[in-house]
């Protein structure tokens, strides 16, 4: 169905939709009123508009066995490990967020490197056959890093280069504007993997102290929104954000390590898995939250050829069994 055919939209409406982004009238249907009126339309056409794309793609009440059928859909990335794809139900799933947490050198930059690779691969091997954007914050994009990736899965080096467009993000602002940019080039490259690494930085840079709080958080949560409704949901790709982490005093026993961004980040992500370096390449992946998986932890490994299963080393000691991660 084109925009033209909506109720409300004429000529001169489609165009400057297209030109925010707004390509698909899926697109249209999970705008809200507001953002359509900062196009310049009325409140009241913003409205006709939005319910006649609602309408069209008859976004009521559905059965849970509809509801399955459509979940037939979603897409499964390998990570590499694939006890790291079991933790996870399988890989990184299509239609949703996952957020990677924890402090510098536990991995989050290396899953983000190798899932841009592994989305590239047929779908027999772990990918979706489709490409990459790569929004990076904090200047940690390496190609070098993805041509050793590449070479250790079988694809050509300059190809996995070719499909994977990598923007750098200087501040909250810019970040938000790529996300909405790369809207408009979801569907005609094919995108089914869209990284931020990292999530936070900047947001974390820029306001500070209690005052800015809330204008952070309400920020943080409208770029989250444009990540799931604009990019997951309407081109069935996949997000991966890293997310920086911070000490919690409060906390006097345990862990206190908490991420940042708070319950936005948290209520928006649908998955969310804490790493936590060990010995040498060995990483710890702790699921912290999941819409069906139980919370569980595994142990891989980040070398030269990229994310793989860890070799677990057995000591015994008398007649028990260790292990040693």
């Amino acid at each position: 169905m084109e925009l033209e055919e909506l109720d409300g939209v004429g000529a001169a409406i489609a165009e400057k939709l297209r030109e925010a982004g707004y390509l698909t009238v899926e697109a249209v249907a999970a705008a809200s009123v507001g953002e359509l009126k900062e196009l310049g339309m009325g409140e009241s056409t913003a409205a006709k508009i939005i319910q006649s794309a609602r309408s069209n793609l008859q976004m009521g009440f559905e059965t849970g066995l509809e509801i399955l059928e459509k979940r037939l859909q979603v897409g499964k990335i390998s990570t590499g490990s694939q006890e790291l794809d079991k933790l996870l139900g399988g890989g990184i799933e299509t239609q949703a967020i996952t957020e990677f947490y924890g402090k510098f050198g536990s991995g989050k930059t290396q899953l983000g490197h190798q899932l841009a690779v592994n989305v590239q691969l047929p779908k027999e091997d772990g990918g979706l056959e489709g490409t990459a954007i790569y929004v990076d914050t904090e200047n940690t994009f390496r190609p070098e890093r993805i041509q050793q990736m590449a070479k250790a899965v079988g694809l050509k080096p300059e190809d996995a280069l070719k499909n994977i467009m990598v923007a750098r993000a200087y501040n909250s602002d810019h970040q938000m504007l790529l996300a909405e940019k790369a809207v408009e080039i979801m569907g005609e490259k094919n995108v089914k993997l869209f990284v931020v690494d990292s999530l936070t930085a900047h947001f974390r840079a820029e306001y500070m102290g209690r005052g800015e709080l809330a204008p952070r958080q309400q920020k943080l949560n409208r770029h989250m929104h444009t990540l799931q409704r604009k990019i997951a949901d309407v081109y069935n790709a996949a997000v991966i954000v890293t997310n920086q982490v911070m000490a919690r005093p409060d906390i006097m026993f345990g862990d206190p390590t908490t991420p940042v961004g708070g319950h936005i980040v948290g209520h928006h992500s649908t998955y969310r898995v804490y790493l936590r370096k060990s010995k040498g390449e060995k990483r710890i992946a702790r699921l912290i939250d999941s819409p069906s998986m139980p919370e569980g932890e595994c142990v891989f490994e980040v070398v030269t050829d990229g994310i793989i299963d860890s070799k677990v080393v057995t000591k015994k000691s008398g007649s028990d069994e260790t292990e040693e991660y």
